[in-house]
């Protein structure tokens, strides 16, 4: 079994924010794998889905984000699972918007829904699909930025995200978090030697 966490905060006002990239992504999942209705469990909206043979527990922490944990921490100890099993989708500013990486632990980066998580599990061995947001604007606090809407430059950016993560939250599943990261992070490395294999051929 497998908990599939998407962070952000309930309320209609803030239903297509930045901080909400997580909730939109466990929707369309939910979509997707034609998951069951959402109920109230431990603060948290709960569905259940299979992805292959695997139950997985797709979750809306009802929480707000800073205290994620407070509904994660809880539900992981009721369905007896261990932090490897819990998958965390969240916002991310320091990647640009549509940018995605997943990741299979790691420390909080000053994300503060990702701090509650690790307080309340105990463990940062816990896995995150990251979505970009960017930066603030010149004059924008990250409060401001992670709390308005996507500018119409980055709804398709966010949508394309979307689209391209369901795919991967299901490699998760089956495959694992080093399948997954192989075949759907972005591949720098690759980038960085035709580069320089184009420098060469300059030279």
């Amino acid at each position: 079994m497998k908990i599939i966490a998407g962070l952000g905060n309930p309320g209609s006002e803030y239903a297509k924010t930045k901080h909400n990239v997580g909730w939109m992504l466990v929707d369309a999942l939910a979509e997707r794998l034609g998951a069951g209705d959402w109920r109230q469990h431990e603060k948290g909206l709960v569905a259940e889905a299979r992805i292959g043979s695997e139950k997985v527990f797709l979750v809306k922490p009802q929480t707000y984000m800073n205290n994620s944990g407070e509904c994660i921490g809880p539900l992981m100890r009721w369905y007896k699972l261990e932090p490897e099993d819990v998958i965390a989708v969240h916002d991310d500013m320091d990647i640009p918007a549509g940018m995605v990486r997943i990741r299979k632990k790691g420390s909080a980066g000053g994300h503060n829904g990702i701090k509650s998580l690790i307080a309340h599990i105990g463990s940062e061995k816990f896995g995150r699909v990251r979505i970009g947001v960017g930066r603030p604007l010149p004059g924008w606090s990250v409060i401001n930025h992670v709390l308005a809407p996507f500018s119409d430059e980055d709804v398709p950016k966010i949508r394309e995200a979307i689209e391209y993560l369901l795919p991967a939250m299901e490699c998760i599943v089956r495959e694992g978090y080093d399948m997954a990261m192989n075949k759907y992070n972005p591949k720098k490395e690759k980038k960085k030697k035709e580069k320089e294999r184009g420098e060469g051929e300059n030279g």
